[in-house]
């Protein structure tokens, strides 16, 4: 059982994070906390000029709120929205704050990615804790 389960979501039509969320209660141990994160990409800065800083911060918001919803789901959840590179910051994020399990999910990969999508990949070359990959 684990006792601090990081599960990595991001919003698209290939990935729900239902899957991930099941195994996510069927691993935890009876007191662990699961944060839901989810990371937005930084944006470029000459691309930043074009986007209303009011834009962000609803978009944010929005993306927060909906995490709160699937963190509600889950014994101990937790909500958390940062911004950075994806893998990067899924693994700085577990290295950070002692977590001792990552779920993530993978799409079906094109041939850039064979076995595994680019992110979940990264994720489960180098991250220093378990990884739990499911489809």
């Amino acid at each position: 059982m684990y006792s601090r389960i990081l599960v990595p979501v991001v919003f698209d039509p290939e990935h729900t994070p239902d899957a991930a969320l099941e195994v996510a209660k069927a691993i935890a141990a009876d007191d662990a906390r699961v944060t839901i994160l989810h990371v937005i990409e930084e944006l470029p800065s000459y691309a930043t000029r074009y986007v209303s800083g009011d834009f962000i911060e609803k978009s944010r918001d929005e993306v927060k709120a909906r995490l709160n919803e699937i963190a509600a789901m889950v014994p101990g959840g937790e909500a958390m929205v940062v911004t950075g590179h994806s893998a990067r910051t899924i693994l700085e994020w577990a290295d950070t704050h002692g977590n001792d399990c990552i779920i993530v999910s993978s799409h079906k990969p094109g041939v850039q990615d064979y076995f595994l999508g680019g992110t979940a990949a990264r994720v489960v070359r180098y991250a220093q804790c378990a990884v739990h990959v499911v489809r």
